[in-house]
């Protein structure tokens, strides 16, 4: 019997990108304007991309079942 598409949650495609190794990974928060307000140990500390924990992972491919 088909049992039809999981349907992905967009709001979670737009956040996260599943990488090929199955871990996921995000974009930092804060780094959009008033960079000057926020003192420069948060600026260095939020530069690049970051990896979601391991237990919050699973959530996330829950939400976008094809990657």
């Amino acid at each position: 019997m088909y049992r039809g598409k999981i349907k992905t949650n967009r709001g979670t495609a737009k956040r996260f990108k599943i990488k090929k190794n199955g871990k996921v990974k995000f974009w930092r928060a804060k780094r959009r304007h008033n960079m000057t307000n926020t003192s420069t140990k948060t600026n260095r500390q939020n530069r690049g991309n970051a990896i979601v924990a391991a237990v919050d992972a699973g959530h996330i491919h829950q939400l976008m079942p094809y990657g």
